[in-house]
């Protein structure tokens, strides 16, 4: 089952990942990637939640639905 995450974490995490410029399992890289381009959320939610990023390399992530 795919980690969920808010919209804006998502696009950072895919924005890195299709930019091909780290392995998406160098998470520090990913965070300083993520905040050169802008995703300061993505950022915050990667110090905040390693395990759950940890998980979705491996299972996927997802966009959480707003309840």
């Amino acid at each position: 089952m795919p980690v969920k995450v808010p919209q804006k974490v998502y696009s950072g995490i895919e924005a890195v990942r299709k930019s091909g410029k780290t392995n998406m399992l160098d998470r520090n890289a990913v965070q300083v990637l993520c905040s050169d381009m802008g995703y300061y959320e993505a950022v915050t939610w990667l110090e905040d939640n390693q395990r759950e990023y940890a998980s979705g390399i491996f299972v996927g992530f997802e966009v959480q639905e707003d309840k």
